[in-house]
């Protein structure tokens, strides 16, 4: 098979493997920037009646709680799900470009 139009098989399963660990990475990476979005919001949200309950001692910590800090900036994880999404769509078309390639040498062998 190494011989059509100088394809080596071994391409095709490299290209099929890479594709599918990027499609993955992608999503693992979407997941978790989705979660820390998500996790940041739910520590936005406060009970209005807890925050006005000692508004002293409680205001201080509950600036902190509600502003994001640099390892969890809502920014920083919107980019990263948008750079996940691209690299996704990116492992897709790898993909497809070795699916059609197994098409081309199936069609031609038949």
């Amino acid at each position: 098979m190494s011989g059509i139009s100088g394809v080596n098989s071994n391409n095709i399963n490299s290209a099929i493997l890479s594709g599918q660990f990027g499609l993955q990475n992608a999503n693992n990476g979407i997941t978790q920037a989705a979660s820390n979005i998500a996790q940041q919001t739910t520590n936005a949200e406060r009970d209005p009646q807890a925050v006005l309950a000692n508004p002293v001692t409680q205001s201080l910590q509950n600036v902190r709680n509600i502003l994001p800090s640099s390892q969890d900036d809502v920014t920083t994880n919107l980019l990263s799900l948008k750079i996940n999404s691209i690299n996704a769509q990116a492992s897709a078309k790898v993909l497809d470009v070795a699916n059609d390639t197994i098409g081309t040498i199936i069609d031609t062998l038949a």
